[in-house]
């Protein structure tokens, strides 16, 4: 499908957010501090009618994202991520990489149990297997979505809380920092460092992308599902992450 782009002068100013955020440009951020702790977000409360609440109280949404914390050899440093299957969970390359330790945990608090973790060579994308059930997982949706389209991102900014933001695609572009990758999805929901590898939903909770880059007047870049769905196909695609301490 045809969609409209953004000016190239826009997406040239990109801003980059490393491992603590998004993007794949030196140099690292520093350590995230473990006291901060971000004021609470509003609007994450369910609605009481919904069919997606699960006993706990807790909507898909929430369930389906998790946190994730790399210790690496000279830092620490955040991203986000969402469960495909019980065991299996998507986020960014660069929030993997160079891996001492990775973390993973759940929108109530509980840890999960890390197994392997494997990047794409073509795209910010890393599949991560957890040893332990992962709570929820949503649709992938068929296609990707069209110019105008609703989309819901959620994720963990800086580490901290549970945050949702909304918008919509704005169009598309050619992937400024993967050039082989192609075209990427461009939208005006917003997020910011730790927001990599979460998820951005369609209208229906269906994923649509993954976050992985914001430019300079903060849009979010997405990793179009259809890119996602090819590479999660494509046994070749991925590779054992590379660790701090070698391969």
């Amino acid at each position: 499908m045809r969609r409209g782009t953004r000016p190239a002068a826009v997406l040239a100013a990109l801003i980059a957010v490393t491992t603590a955020g998004c993007g794949v440009l030196p140099p690292l951020p520093e350590p995230v501090p473990s006291e901060i702790v971000p004021s609470p977000v509003a609007g994450l409360e369910p609605a009481e009618d919904s069919d997606s609440i699960s006993p706990d109280g807790f909507d898909a949404v929430q369930r389906m994202a998790v946190r994730v914390r790399n210790v690496g050899c000279d830092e620490l440093s955040t991203g986000s991520g969402f469960a495909i299957d019980e065991y299996t969970l998507i986020t960014n390359k660069h929030v993997v990489a160079d891996s001492d330790n990775l973390q993973v945990s759940t929108y109530d608090g509980r840890d999960i149990d890390v197994g392997t973790a494997a990047t794409a060579g073509l795209a910010d994308l890393a599949i991560v297997r957890t040893r332990d059930p992962l709570p929820s997982y949503p649709v992938l949706a068929e296609s990707d979505p069209e110019q105008g389209d609703d989309v819901t991102i959620a994720g963990y900014p800086s580490g901290g809380e549970l945050t949702i933001s909304s918008g919509r695609v704005i169009g598309s572009t050619r992937d400024p920092l993967n050039a082989n990758l192609g075209e990427v999805l461009v939208t005006d929901a917003k997020v910011e460092p730790g927001s990599s590898g979460s998820a951005a939903l369609d209208d229906q909770g269906r994923v649509i992308g993954v976050v992985y880059a914001k430019t300079a007047d903060d849009d979010s870049l997405l990793v179009p599902i259809s890119t996602v769905r090819e590479m999660l196909a494509d046994a070749a695609a991925f590779e054992d992450v590379a660790t701090c301490a070698g391969p």
